[in-house]
């Protein structure tokens, strides 16, 4: 297959074999478990010439220095130096650099085979005013500004005192939704464009059923400026405080928890009812990745991403920076050429931003990614970009803008987890899926996060963080197609009131961390 193939293949169904050959182009393969040279025969008549650690590649064939390194069936990287037959190819032999893509707009877009309303999945789901369904049912507390966290974090310690959420019932729990920012910003750039709108898209999240919303009073990020930009008004469900209007500290956490105990019993009356699949949104991520990442847990969750979308769901990728040196995937299955070049338009401003902040795009794979097989971003985006299966790309959005289309979409974040799963709960997503390598614990509320474990020796490590196992791919005994069909599962499951692990462990109250893009004046 060529550099500028079409698609992903799936894996075959692993066997015995120590390595994983994903395309029959590739001049590397991965190893499925530890490779060791005095302990491992040839291998598809390939002699080890040293350690190949288990999720790392080794060279099938001897690669010349300056030739594209193939995984995929697509380019990787290039070596550095010549590369024997056998040896480990990772950082200290193989580098990014540029070579053309066929970009080839919408050729590959095909109309989506939807499943008629009484052939959907089905879930219990908060159906919202708005018609968007929700699958948890908070009341949260959002800070204006970093000067208010401490107060919005008063507040909802009250609530959290054991016994007195038994009181509530109904209420999923009061959420304190802080951050860093809010003043010190200009109003008119896109720092603030992407604060007011996180903010707004939280407390308008179908997953949410009240809202306090606290300011110190002379912060750059005026809450009254806020609600008038994005439409939203004080109402039984949203109120809104200020530490210097109130008096002070102690009379705002008073008034404050006042405010929530009288939105409690409104909050409370939402009910779980019947809701149809196409009420689900799901956040499709992945952090800590390793070099199982893309054979096991993203082709999975993309399998299950087509599911979602033939049910009439909505999945949204993210992460723009794990997607360079992928994007041409995307290009060809955008359903219109505006869709396509809105993405390279975003790819445009991320190598504008990282040339003016002296970074480069490769400033990402992670030292844990690197430990776990990963090279280069190229290698990490074409196994990140299978967490969006196969379906046609409807739209692309801005960071944290609410997202309206159905079937798979696109929205600008960077690659860092926090602040990547903000935009997308922002833009509305009530579900996210994780998929983790070497095993990242975090959650996000107000959305149940599902953690995907890449390969079973960090499933079973860490057990009590991860949901799901997905290793079973790479041992051979489930499909990628049996293993999406069981989180597809899992997530109606999730969607309907199952708790996570995050959630059962408490995560999810410090992830709340909104882009900031510009001077800090």
């Amino acid at each position: 297959m060529s550099a500028d193939a079409t698609s992903l293949p799936s894996p075959a169904t692993p066997t015995i074999s120590p390595i994983i050959l994903l395309n029959p182009a590739d001049n590397v393969a991965v190893a499925r478990a530890a490779i060791r040279p005095g302990e491992t025969g040839a291998i598809d008549g390939v002699t080890p010439l040293r350690m190949i650690p288990r999720g790392h590649k080794i060279a099938l064939k001897s690669i010349a220095r300056g030739e594209a390194v193939m995984k995929y069936g697509q380019i990787i990287g290039f070596a550095t130096q010549d590369i024997p037959a056998g040896d480990h190819v990772h950082v200290h032999n193989l580098t990014v650099g540029e070579f053309g893509r066929d970009y080839a707009f919408c050729v590959d877009a095909k109309p989506v085979n939807l499943l008629a309303p009484e052939e959907r999945a089905t879930f219990m789901g908060y159906r919202r005013p708005d018609g968007r369904i929700g699958t948890r049912n908070f009341i949260v507390v959002i800070s204006s500004v970093n000067c208010s966290a401490s107060v919005s974090r008063a507040v909802c310690a009250h609530f959290s005192a054991p016994g007195v959420m038994d009181r509530y019932p109904g209420v999923d729990g009061v959420i304190a939704l802080t951050h860093g920012g809010g003043c010190a910003l200009n109003t008119k750039g896109e720092g603030y464009d992407y604060l007011t709108r996180t903010i707004a898209g939280y407390a308008t999240h179908p997953n949410v059923g009240g809202v306090l919303m606290i300011g110190l009073g002379c912060e750059t990020n005026q809450i009254p400026a806020l609600m008038e930009r994005e439409g939203l008004a004080e109402s039984d469900r949203l109120h809104t405080l200020t530490i210097q209007a109130t008096g002070g500290t102690r009379k705002t956490i008073a008034a404050g928890i006042e405010a929530v105990e009288k939105m409690m019993p409104i909050v409370g009356k939402a009910e779980r009812t019947k809701q149809d699949a196409s009420g689900i949104v799901v956040a499709l991520e992945c952090g800590g990745s390793d070099g199982y990442s893309g054979i096991s847990a993203n082709p999975a969750l993309g399998h299950a991403a087509d599911l979602i979308v033939r049910h009439g769901g909505t999945v949204v990728l993210s992460e723009t920076p794990e997607i360079y040196g992928a994007e041409h995937l995307l290009t060809r299955r955008a359903a219109r050429p505006e869709v396509a070049q809105k993405l390279l338009d975003r790819i445009d401003w991320w190598r504008d931003y990282t040339t003016r902040n002296n970074a480069e795009m490769d400033n990402n794979p992670s030292h844990g990614n690197k430990a776990g097989g990963l090279t280069t971003i190229l290698e990490k985006s074409l196994g990140a970009v299978a967490k969006g299966g196969n379906t046609t790309l409807e739209a692309v959005y801005e960071y944290s803008e609410k997202v309206t289309a159905k079937g798979l979409v696109f929205m600008d974040t960077p690659g860092y987890d926090p602040v990547a799963v903000t935009g997308q709960v922002a833009g509305g997503c009530n579900i996210i899926c994780f998929t983790t390598g070497r095993g990242s614990v975090a959650g996000f509320k107000p959305a149940p996060s599902l953690k995907l474990a890449t390969n079973s020796e960090m499933f079973r490590h860490m057990e009590e963080d991860m949901d799901l196992d997905c290793g079973t791919v790479v041992t051979g005994s489930e499909t990628i197609e049996e293993l999406g069909e069981r989180i597809f599962a899992r997530i109606l499951e999730t969607a309907s009131g199952r708790q996570t692990v995050s959630e059962e462990l408490g995560y999810g109250d410090n992830e709340f961390v909104p882009w900031q893009v510009g001077a800090v004046m």
